[in-house]
This record gives C-alpha cells, structure tokens and sequence, in this order.
C-alpha cells in the first residue's frame, strides 16, 4: 500500500496514523516553514544563552559530567565528541520503517522549537524523509531516559560520520550545542510504540469479525451482546464492542435465540475483557499523541521568555505505564480467543466431529492449532510481564531512575506477533466449523467475513499440514480490520 498525500510537520498536529502513513505507505513530510522560523528563533536564543551562562549539555559535560565545563578551546569539537561517544548501540539493525518513524517524530519534535538545535539539522531530516535517505541504527541502547545512542548514530549519519543504510545526503555540519539539543529525545521509543500500537489496535478492530464467526459456529446466545445489559455497566471500551458485535452478526436484523442457557466464557465475557484493551489502546494513543508534539529536551529553550530550563522530560513514565497497561489487557483477550478456539473443536458445543476432522476414525483434524495458540499465548504472557517495575542507577548515582518504556515498547512489538498467531488459529477453527456444520449465516457483515476468509483459506478435509493456513489466516486479519 502506498499513501501520495502529505504530512504538514510543524511540531503542534502530528497524529499516530501520520507516523504510520509516512513509516510504511511512503507518504511525505513536509516541513512547515513558520515551525522552521520558531526552530532558527530557538537556536539563536540557545546560542545567546550559552554565551552567558552554564547550559547543560551546551558549555558542560553531560550525566554526571554536568559540572565540567567544556574548554572554550575545544568547544568546536565538544558536539561531535558528545555524539561520537554516545553512538554505542548495539544489536540488529532497526527496520527502515522504524528509522522512517524516529526521523518524522524526531523531526516534527525539533518543530515544536525547544531545543535550539541548529535548523540545518531540522531540514536535513525532512530532507531524508523527502529522498528516501535512511541511516542505520541498531535496535539496543535505552531504557526509556532518551534513546541517546539511536539519535546520536543519527546524527553521525547526518553529519558524514556513518554510512547511511538507504541512499546518501550531503553531510551537515555539527554546531557546538547541536548535540544533545538533537539527541535529548525518546523519538526511537515513540516510533516503535506507535507502530506496535497501530498494530495492535489494527488486531483488537479484526478480533471482532473472529469472535463473531466463533459464535456462529458455536450457536452462541445474543443475551452477551444485549444492548439492554451493557448499558448497565457502560464502560467504552465494553459498550464498544458489544455494538461491535451486534452490528457484525445482525446488522438491522433480529438475533436468533441461543442454542444453550449460558454460552463459555469466551464468548459471554467478550465485550467485559476486550472492552479494556480497547480503552487501553485508546489511552495509549493520547499518551503518544502528547509526546510526538512535545518540546521535551532537556534543557528546554523558551524563546517567548529567551531561557534555558533543566527539567525531567527525559523521563517517559507515561508512555511505559501505558504500554504495560495495553500488554496486559491484550494478554487476556488472547487468552478468551485460546479459549474459543477449544470450545471449537469440542463436539458438545459444536455438534460436530472432534478437532473438526473430517477423514477416517481417529484422525487429528486442527489439533494442533491448540498446541500452537498455547505457545503464542505463553510468549505473550512473558511479552505482558510489567517492565516498569525494574529499577536502574547510573551515572555515578546520579541518574537514579528509568521508566524503561523502551523495554515495553520492544514488547508490545512482541505482543504483536504472537497475538496475531493466535487469533489466526481461532480464525481457521471457525471457518473450518462453519463449512463442516449447518448454521446459516445472517445477512449482515459476519456473512461478509466468512466469504473473505473462505476465499483465502483452503477447504482440505483429510489431515495435513496447516502452516500455510495460518500464515494466510494472518494477512486475512488485515482485511477484518477494515470489515
């Protein structure tokens, strides 16, 4: 999929779904000029400063070299040195489409005119949004206190230092205070949290076509979904996907009346458990809002007042909080999607054979996809585990926290992947139940799914190897997002 339109970046208005649109559908950033007139204004108050007094990171070390003063002598090197030293990442190289993302969101921060970089940098990354320029990074180096070595590969790369990974740029000078004015960003950690929270707001959205033909197959109840019970208890999220699945399996029509008094869980306590990641990902999506459009350097140039103030942006408490509340949330949406996909394939909720299978006595059916659901829910379980509760002090003490909302969003992308296995499993269980079984489908959208899903997933009734089905059940779920 490719995106022709543009993105106006100008440090106040960028959305997650901009990031998402330039990352991977090849929109363009485009500079704004008034935000590029407010960044020079910032560098030329930040410069003024400096000449003064102290400013961190400016005329001193940085961490707990923050009381050496750099020798004017050699301020002229005192960036490159700073970067260079800071360059020490480690691990794969991070995918272009995430370095696509740090450099917008890098980009549009510099917009927001806090840092006093020189604006020479600010253009040269819309420059290498515009010709496709990525530099490498690699993927290990933060815990969620500015990812200071992915920017400062960065800006090794702007400046010639280091080869880029895709296409090539004129090399840009590095001004004295243009090092951590460039580098005091978390931009590598958003970039992967919105891609994963894309994502995984993408799956929740197509969990519902899944769910939908898991009842049907299941001769599931309408009671759950009941308009009149969830405005009892009306919670967002959970008003939101009963709608959901109203609207999935009945469209305009009337529900017809469930086959059993009270359905399992997965399907009765759907909307209660799905409702959360919703809000999850909802809050998630504020949380990111806010700091895409932030001016969070450290120290933050105010050219209303032509000050320096030292602060705690650096600190991404927000953003990790969110992304273990969303892990967890999703976490137990698998788990009810796992849950489904065993009622599946037993006969006394079904009717059906065992497993679903439709050769000779004995034979397997999906059996499996219960032992590979398992392993994607157990790897996402460890992906859930709450990384905010880890502790760290460096520095020679003085840097005494971290959020490590980097570790959670590296999660988050793990979350990903193995919910997707799993929903992808429940999806071929229920295609498979309605093609072995006699339930008609209502007309309204859950009757569109199956004909999709149907489409793309083979119908091979003796036992056989189901790879392939997964992996096409997985890029069915894109197309259910959209239902």
């Amino acid at each position: 999929m490719t995106d022709s339109s543009r993105v106006l970046v100008d440090g106040r208005r960028l959305r997650c779904t901009d990031v998402v649109r330039v990352a991977r559908w090849s929109a363009s950033a485009e500079l704004d000029p008034a935000a590029l007139k407010r960044a020079h204004e910032a560098y030329l108050v930040a410069k003024d400063i400096g000449a003064k007094r102290a400013v961190y990171g400016r005329t001193s070390g940085v961490g707990a070299n923050r009381h050496h003063i750099v020798d004017p002598d050699t301020a002229d090197q005192h960036g490159l040195r700073l970067l260079k030293s800071h360059a020490g990442g480690t691990g794969p190289a991070a995918p272009d489409s995430l370095v696509r993302s740090t450099l917008l969101i890098r980009l549009n921060q510099l917009a927001a005119a806090g840092s006093g970089v020189h604006p020479r940098l600010v253009r040269a990354l819309e420059t290498a949004l515009r010709v496709g320029a990525v530099p490498r990074v690699h993927s290990l180096g933060a815990i969620g206190t500015g990812d200071l070595s992915a920017l400062a590969e960065i800006a090794l790369t702007l400046a010639g230092h280091r080869p880029f990974a895709v296409g090539s740029l004129d090399p840009v000078p590095i001004s004295p205070g243009d090092a951590l004015a460039f580098i005091s960003s978390n931009a590598a950690t958003l970039a992967e949290s919105v891609l994963a929270w894309h994502d995984l707001r993408e799956l929740l959205h197509a969990s519902h076509a899944v769910a939908a033909l898991s009842y049907c197959a299941l001769h599931g109840s309408p009671e759950a979904f009941s308009e009149r019970v969830h405005a009892q208890r009306p919670h967002p999220g959970s008003l939101h996907c009963a709608a959901e699945m109203r609207r999935i399996l009945w469209g305009e029509g009337e529900p017809e009346p469930g086959s059993r008094l009270q359905d399992p869980f997965g399907l009765r306590a759907f909307p209660q458990v799905q409702g959360p990641a919703l809000d999850a990902a909802d809050a998630l999506e504020s949380t990111l809002t806010i700091d895409l459009n932030a001016a969070a350097e450290n120290p933050f140039i105010d050219i209303e007042t032509k000050d320096a103030y030292h602060h705690g942006h650096f600190s991404t408490a927000y953003l990790a909080l969110s992304l273990d509340h969303l892990r967890a949330a999703i976490h137990h949406v698998a788990e009810l999607s796992a849950a489904r996909l065993s009622d599946l394939v037993e006969p006394e909720l079904t009717g059906l054979t065992p497993f679903l299978s439709a050769g000779p006595s004995g034979s397997s059916g999906i059996m499996i996809l219960e032992y590979v659901a398992h392993d994607a829910l157990s790897q996402l379980r460890h992906a859930a585990a709450p990384v905010t509760l880890g502790t760290a002090v460096i520095s020679r003490g003085l840097e005494d926290h971290a959020s490590f909302s980097t570790q959670a969003a590296r999660s988050a992308t793990a979350v990903v992947t193995a919910y997707r296995t799993v929903l992808a499993c429940e999806l071929i269980g229920a295609v498979r139940a309605l093609r072995l079984g006699t339930a008609e489908l209502p007309d309204a959208p859950v009757s569109e799914a199956f004909r999709t899903a149907a489409e793309t997933l083979p119908m091979i009734p003796e036992d056989h190897p189901l790879t392939q089905e997964i992996t096409h059940a997985e890029h069915v779920l894109k197309t259910f997002a959209r239902l």
